[in-house]
């Protein structure tokens, strides 16, 4: 019975609701509301223990940062960023790795929830993917700078798309994509200058937004091919944090920051825990291998970008807050 209604918390029904779904034909109450908020307590608990869990020897391939906003002050007109992020592991597993309360998405709220991991033994990733949110991308720099830093491509070409007329949006996200979208990072910069060519004089706004960052765009094709639709967009992020709205949405604002994080930790470690694994053969293992050895030799001369790139961040930070 208190697995039972820990699951009904976690899927998004009040102490109330599940208080009632207890009661009886004849109105007696087999679990008294104060009853189901002992129970549901013990979820704060299970979240404490996943946030000083080692990962220590846990390979992570493919790592995922994400934000989502929630009202946990109990007024309701005021949300708080929560930080999230994931992994898919050397054994396929897709893992939350951590759920945080960040208050802003600043860059020393990531870099905090990041060096955390570090410090519980998380090892750096072959890639990692996000948005383009300049302060959590200078924060995955600054902590795994030997890393691929892919652009989430479900972003990107829908902000190159937002700069097109209607007529033209099909064929022009078609021909992004086909960049994008390359076989091999060669085929993509080839078709990146087809695609200047022929929408440069109509859309340079759209233009200088498919060119920006695109050697991060192009990335994961470095990686296996078979691995290429789980880690060239942040959908394993977003497919998540949605899951995690459905339940939470019912709420209108929580009573206190407690009850709404450890509701949102809930909610998204059991959507996290229905993934299918990612397949990994034995080519695909080898071919990682070999990529990290490269990026550990490109690692000297990348260090300096990753370094002005942390500095840029910081200055646009600074002005939008100004």
């Amino acid at each position: 019975m208190e697995r039972l209604v820990s699951e009904m918390y976690a899927h998004g029904l009040s102490t109330r609701d599940i208080e009632l779904a207890f009661t009886d034909a004849t109105g007696g109450c087999l679990l008294s509301k104060s009853a189901v908020s002992e129970v549901t307590a013990r979820l704060w608990q299970e979240y404490q223990a996943f946030r000083e869990q080692r990962w220590d020897g846990v390979e992570i391939l493919y790592l995922f940062a994400d934000g989502l906003y929630e009202a946990l002050r109990g007024t309701g007109d005021r949300r708080e960023a929560i930080l999230c992020l994931w992994a898919i592991c050397g054994d396929g597993r897709k893992r939350l790795l951590d759920v945080v309360v960040g208050n802003t998405e600043s860059q020393d709220a990531w870099l905090e929830s990041l060096r955390d991991l570090v410090r519980r033994g998380l090892s750096a990733p072959v890639l990692m993917a996000s948005d383009g949110s300049p302060v959590l991308i200078a924060a995955l720099e600054a902590t795994f700078p030997e890393a691929l830093r892919q652009r989430c491509l479900a972003h990107k070409v829908r902000n190159v798309t937002a700069k097109v007329s209607a007529a033209d949006h099909a064929q022009v996200k078609a021909d992004v994509q086909s960049a994008y979208y390359a076989s091999t990072p060669e085929t993509a910069r080839l078709l990146a200058e087809a695609v200047v060519q022929r929408w440069q004089p109509r859309y340079p706004g759209a233009v200088s937004s498919f060119l920006e960052d695109f050697e991060a765009c192009i990335a994961y094709l470095r990686c296996p091919p078979a691995h290429h639709k789980y880690i060239r967009t942040t959908n394993l992020a977003e497919r998540a944090i949605e899951e995690e709205r459905r339940r939470t949405k019912t709420i209108p604002h929580f009573f206190n920051e407690r009850g709404g994080l450890k509701l949102c930790y809930a909610a998204l470690l059991r959507a996290s825990q229905r993934w299918q694994r990612v397949t990994i053969s034995e080519f695909d293992r080898t071919r990682l291998k070999v990529l990290w050895e490269q990026l550990h030799q490109e690692y000297p001369a990348r260090r300096g970008r990753t370094a002005s790139s942390a500095a840029e961040a910081k200055a646009r930070e600074a002005a939008t807050v100004a």
